[in-house]
């Protein structure tokens, strides 16, 4: 639970505990965002308030993370320096009075940080309550065009190229005239239209991030008990920061989803993302956590999510009753290993005046309290049976950063009139939805985890691989997807897969280049879309109203085999899936964004499980999530809809929040909204 006794009008710090107690809330956060607390003034700490929220904290058996304050940056420092500040523009000043808007990288910054991080540290790191600290706050949010950030960028191409010849090289500088003859000349990325030299920009930004979060965590250490972890925690859909990266420096994962309410889970609706940080839809839930479990390919921590609505104050949808425990647990079957909401109680006053807490503005405990005490009774009821959880994959799903830092400068789609800077994300997320919408899971694998795998383990761990929206591809990346098709894996190919390398320079050879020969299809012609265009099966079974979205590669086979077509005058020429044995496995190419109806059939075709469920078939509005732990298989079953649904099952299980044993054939009752959660001997799957 993110806890801020310091934000209440009136001590209530041990009521406040005492109530998490009896919601069986056994880890709160705290002190990360009060840096002027901590050092109201330059040079004088007042550190021993926090004293007391530990010592009640581990009187009642309660676990404290411990924040580093520095995303959030005191008055006194802002007007004492204002060369701190960042740059949105070369020259432009972010203005002060929200937070994270200072340049991290800058030196006089890091003095500060420094010195109040090492108080806080040394003065509590021995405290028995202290599990583990997270350094800052959802770092990334801005793109720092300050000068020191921009030198470092230079001398960032002068190590990686050497000199500017080579530099006009690689990033075609002989267009329009940017030849360049002294790295002076380089102009600033205000005005930049190169996709190769922002390209190289937002790696750099991610890797600004990257360090400030080593440097932190590096300081922590200095104190921190061999018993301790140091993690910090994203907001995944930030421009500034690569998740991977960021993570290989700390010991676990953690993330902040935030997701869609109310008829954004309802599984038979369509409807819009709220903003550009949050998902909608059931599989949108599940890829924010197999985003998260992907980082460092292990379980990870839930540092916030939604406890009551979400947003400013015109955004007010909080939770049916029952979708806050659906989402802790659809959470934990991908790979969760905490869950922590934002926050405990409902302020008063703030930009997040309307950020619905656990608690309501009257702290008065209610519906919310209640659910969030029942999510905790459930999980203390699993007594730890989940320790060292692997949820089950299907399919892997490729991720690559690179490639939606480049499809956000030159996006393949529009919306709205105006460039789509989400075009990755939705030829991603097609895809992912398919195999959800199918009934199967998901894994999402990093491209640089997967090249660490190499093509013969892949195929051997996941029988099905998506690479999906691939754009950015070295010739590395090429070579491992053909050996993994190779070896026995069946490789589905989504849009833009394999158009670029790895400086965003379009491929001068057929599409999709390096691949082609295998998947016996090409194609040179490509459209967007106004509109979904059906598309009709050649071979093989197709859900009604399958459809492409968003665009069309003109397929064209070479001696693979075409799956399906479009029902469209012009369209109609090209195939819109095919499929060509290569080696002992097999390679699909899908030439447009499925909508969700065809993405599921894609999927079912491609997929077997090699688990077999105890609920026999079911299809939406109930899902089936499971993984293993200790020996077992735990299966987590939802109901994502107001109408109760009755499953019959077709092995024996136990209800593992209750020790009651269910003998196949018995049948289990869903309400709205609801989840349950069951585990059987991993052997008898």
């Amino acid at each position: 639970m993110a806890y801020y006794a310091e934000y209440h009008q009136t001590d209530r710090l041990e009521l406040d505990l005492d109530l998490m107690v009896s919601a069986s809330v056994n880890v709160i956060r705290v002190g990360e965002s009060v840096w002027s607390t901590w050092e109201p003034r330059d040079g004088e700490f007042d550190l021993e308030w926090m004293q007391r929220i530990l010592d009640a904290a581990h009187a009642r058996g309660i676990r404290v993370i411990l924040g580093t304050p520095t995303y959030a940056v005191p008055p006194w420092l802002q007007t004492a320096y204002p060369e701190i500040a960042g740059e949105r523009k070369t020259g432009e000043r972010i203005a002060w009075g929200a937070r994270q808007e200072v340049d991290y990288s800058h030196p006089t910054f890091r003095f500060h940080a420094e010195r109040v991080i090492r108080r806080i540290i040394a003065r509590y790191a021995s405290h028995p309550a202290v599990i583990g600290y997270q350094v800052d706050n959802e770092p990334g949010l801005e793109l720092l065009h300050n000068h020191g950030v921009f030198t470092g960028f230079i001398r960032s191409l002068r190590e990686k190229y050497g000199d500017v010849e080579t530099l006009n090289r690689e990033w075609g500088l002989t267009y329009w005239s940017h030849r360049i003859g002294d790295w002076s000349e380089l102009w600033r990325p205000d005005g930049n239209t190169f996709p190769q030299y922002d390209l190289a920009w937002r790696r750099y930004q991610a890797q600004v991030t990257t360090d400030f979060i080593a440097w932190q965590a590096e300081i922590v250490r200095e104190y921190a008990r061999d018993d301790q972890f140091v993690t910090t925690c994203l907001q995944y859909p930030r421009r500034g920061v690569d998740d991977r990266t960021v993570f290989e420096t700390l010991d676990v994962g953690s993330g902040n989803p935030y997701y869609g309410m109310q008829d954004r889970l309802d599984a038979s609706k369509e409807l819009s993302q709220l903003n550009y940080w949050t998902t909608t839809g059931v599989a949108g839930l599940f890829r924010q956590a197999d985003r998260m479990f992907s980082s460092k390919q292990q379980r990870y921590l839930i540092t916030e999510t939604n406890a009551q609505s979400i947003d400013g104050p015109f955004c007010n949808f909080p939770p049916y009753p029952g979708q806050l425990r659906q989402a802790a647990f659809a959470f934990i079957s991908r790979g969760a290993a905490m869950i922590e909401y934002w926050h405990w109680h409902t302020l008063p006053y703030g930009t997040e005046t309307y950020w619905g807490g656990v608690l309501p503005h009257s702290l008065v405990p209610g519906r919310v309290y209640d659910e969030v005490s029942e999510i905790g009774r459930q999980l203390k009821a699993l007594r730890g049976g989940l320790d060292g959880y692997v949820p089950d994959a299907d399919a892997a799903i490729l991720w690559s950063t690179s490639s939606r830092y480049a499809l956000q400068f030159m996006p393949p789609f529009g919306r709205d009139d105006q460039p789509d800077d989400e075009s990755y994300e939705h030829i991603v997320d097609a895809f992912h939805r398919g195999v959800i919408d199918a009934g199967y899971q998901a894994r999402i694998l990093h491209v640089e985890q997967a090249r660490a795998l190499g093509g013969a383990t892949l195929a051997d761990r996941y029988p099905v691989l998506i690479a999906a929206g691939l754009y950015i591809s070295t010739d590395e990346d090429l070579t491992l997807l053909r050996e993994y098709a190779a070896a026995g894996g069946h490789l589905i190919l989504g849009p833009r897969t394999a158009y670029a390398d790895d400086e965003a320079r379009v491929r001068v050879e057929v599409a999709p280049a390096g691949l082609a020969g295998p998947a016996g299809v090409r194609y040179e012609e490509y459209s967007n879309l106004e509109s979904p265009v059906p598309v009709e099966s050649l071979a093989g079974d197709l859900a009604d109203g399958s459809a492409a979205t968003f665009w069309i590669d003109g397929l064209r086979p070479t001696g693979a085999r075409a799956l399906a077509t479009y029902d469209h005058p012009r369209f109609k020429d090209f195939a819109a899936s095919t499929t060509n044995a290569h080696g002992a496995g097999r390679i699909t190419v899908v030439g447009t964004v499925p909508d969700a109806a065809y993405a599921s059939s894609i999927a079912a075709a491609a997929i077997e499980s090699t688990r077999t469920s105890p609920f026999g078939l079911t299809g939406l509005p109930v899902t089936v999530s499971s993984g293993t732990a200790a020996g077992r298989r735990y299966w987590f079953i939802f109901n994502w809809s107001w109408e109760p649904q009755t499953v019959a099952l077709s092995a024996s299980l136990t209800d593992a929040t209750s020790g009651t044993a269910l003998r196949d054939g018995a049948t289990i009752e869903l309400a709205a909204w609801d989840v349950r959660v069951f585990h059987s001997e991993e052997g008898g799957r």
